[in-house]
């Protein structure tokens, strides 16, 4: 599947709350990046006829959605590393959305204080549904984005296949992708695709994404540039790991990019993320549930330390 979670494509002139991942951030990244993950899951043949690329994209957008629809939830530790902070998170996935608790900061276990107050906070959540509530409709509205964006990809890109390489999980297609020079953004969001090129690399026998390098290869504004606008020579590197079962999942996550709000304010924009331990947990687990499942971690012992 693909991760459900700095505002970028959509500017905003006050400050949005932030959700735990498949947090904003990864939330943001999804609508900026992710997209492109879907396209990459692209099946080519084993024969050397010529390939639709545009018909490959369309039918891999729809693979993406279905695996989205029957992804299994799950519970993994997430690390995010930025310019301000070094943490780590156990994430649960709930029917109302996921549920964190952060356990580390710097590689470390919180203080006994610090830890104290994060327990305190997720008994406040337990508490009151209606943040988690709008935690979830935030998260809803990400997902109705992405589907939007998926639709554009065919359009949006040109793709080539390089060739058939050695890659972690195997064997892998090795495409490169570019701006389709005739696609005509329907939204600002969408515009964002104008400014990216990149490279990916496909599980061959899964046809899943495992590395997808992005880079800004121009300038891109938003609203005539009034609203804003993304530099060139930002990148983004994400890749993907079947974590069993043939659930892929969003491992490693590396953004560095720079802009312009409403003309005037600049932002500079660097993190890196990796999430590991991944493990099922029953459908339809109730979010009170994940908050009792998460106050049983030990944030002293592995693998929950980095």
């Amino acid at each position: 599947m693909f991760p459900k979670s700095v505002v970028l494509p959509k500017m905003q002139t006050q400050p949005a709350a932030v959700p735990p991942r498949r947090l904003k951030l990864r939330s943001t990244a999804v609508l900026l990046l992710a997209p492109l993950l879907a396209s990459a899951a692209v099946s080519f043949g084993q024969t050397s006829a010529p390939v639709d690329a545009t018909a490959l994209v369309r039918r891999a957008v729809q693979h993406r959605l279905d695996a989205a629809k029957n992804h299994h939830p799950v519970r993994y530790v997430l690390r995010r590393i930025d310019e301000r902070r070094d943490t780590t998170k156990e994430i649960v996935e709930t029917r109302d959305g996921v549920v964190a608790r952060l356990i580390a900061i710097n590689g470390k276990p919180l203080s006994a204080d610090a830890d104290g107050a994060e327990l305190q906070r997720l008994d406040y959540l337990a508490q009151h549904p209606e943040i988690q509530e709008r935690r979830r409709k935030n998260e809803q509205k990400d997902s109705d984005r992405i589907t939007h964006l998926l639709s554009e990809l065919p359009d949006a890109f040109l793709y080539r296949l390089e060739g058939i390489v050695p890659c972690p999980s195997g064997q892998c297609y090795h495409l490169s992708f570019t701006p389709n020079p005739h696609f005509t953004p329907p939204d600002l969001e969408s515009g964002i695709f104008r400014g990216i090129s990149g490279q990916v690399w496909i599980d061959q026998p899964q046809e899943r994404l495992t590395r997808l390098e992005a880079n800004f290869v121009t300038d891109v504004d938003f609203g005539f540039g009034i609203l804003g606008k993304l530099n060139k020579g930002g990148k983004a590197i994400l890749e993907q790991t079947d974590v069993g079962g043939g659930d892929w999942e969003l491992t490693g996550l590396n953004i560095h990019v720079t802009g312009k709000a409403l003309m005037v304010r600049s932002f500079h924009f660097q993190t890196n993320e990796q999430t590991s331990h991944f493990a099922p947990v029953p459908r339809g687990l109730h979010y009170r549930d994940a908050i009792q499942l998460l106050k049983q971690v030990d944030p002293s012992q592995t693998p929950y330390t980095p």
